[in-house]
């Protein structure tokens, strides 16, 4: 059986660029991180912020095929205790609000929403979310006071690949590594060295699905209003339990699923 070119030619690239990794000076760690940590220090200075997002999220099915869900959304952040997000997706429509006192996350899809008192920091809010409801924000780590503490977390391995081109825009290519994954980060070179992709792979499931954010249209020069941050409620929206919140997931029920996998 012949096998296609393309997958002859990309075969031979990906088999020299792994020879050329072992003899490269690609394991200079200490450059990695020093630019991960420019990055870093360049979000957590600013006051006001906001961007778009695209996120592919990949699953292996029992079948062993691989299936990709996309959603799309915007997130706007005010330093220290201020957060909106949406995210929009084929199995829901979600909405956040954080006024420093009380979250609210809205699924438009089901009218509904769960609310709960959370006074503090975005910093707090994130903890909160994660830990107690089990849900995240679309990368969270770089919306923390301190990003680079957060994503260096874990890290026991970090080069600088080179440089990489995201939507027209030449980027720093850094590479790093934990127990359980790996992941990628790609960040805008120049005095504003905004992150513009983000790829994290799992390496405790088979197949090594990824988890990808393609981020654009930053922006730093903002002035919000409150009321951007202040919850209200839709016509006949219900108020729900913490519970509903597993309705809100960028992923359909399983039910959905497994009839989705069959033929």
């Amino acid at each position: 059986m012949r096998v296609p070119k393309l997958r002859v030619i990309a075969a031979v690239s990906i088999a020299a660029f792994a020879m050329g990794l072992q003899g490269s000076a690609l394991t200079e760690e200490a450059g990695a991180k020093a630019k991960l940590k420019s990055m870093a220090d360049y979000l957590s200075a600013q006051k006001m912020l906001s961007a778009k997002y695209d996120t592919d999220l990949e699953v292996i099915t029992p079948a062993i095929e691989k299936i990709t869900f996309s959603a799309s959304g915007e997130v706007l952040l005010s330093r220290p205790d201020k957060l909106h997000a949406t995210r929009t997706g084929g199995y829901a429509d979600v909405e956040l609000f954080f006024d420093g006192k009380t979250f609210t996350i809205y699924g438009r899809h089901a009218n509904g929403f769960v609310q709960a008192d959370a006074p503090g920091t975005v910093d707090g809010l994130i903890d909160l979310l994660r830990d107690k409801y089990h849900a995240g924000l679309p990368f969270a780590d770089l919306l923390l006071s301190k990003p680079y503490d957060a994503l260096m977390d874990g890290v026991i391995e970090a080069k600088d690949i080179g440089r990489g081109v995201i939507d027209g825009i030449e980027c720093e290519h850094l590479a790093f590594r934990n127990f359980d994954i790996d992941w990628q980060i790609w960040v805008q070179l120049g005095p504003n060295p905004i992150p513009r992709q983000y790829i994290i792979t799992s390496k405790t499931l088979a197949g090594a699905p990824q988890y990808r954010i393609h981020i654009t249209d930053w922006k730093t020069d903002l002035a919000p209003s409150a009321s951007a941050f202040t919850f209200k409620a839709a016509d006949g929206a219900k108020h729900l339990s913490a519970d509903a919140m597993k309705d809100f997931d960028e992923l359909p029920p399983p039910a959905e699923a497994q009839k989705g996998n069959q033929p």
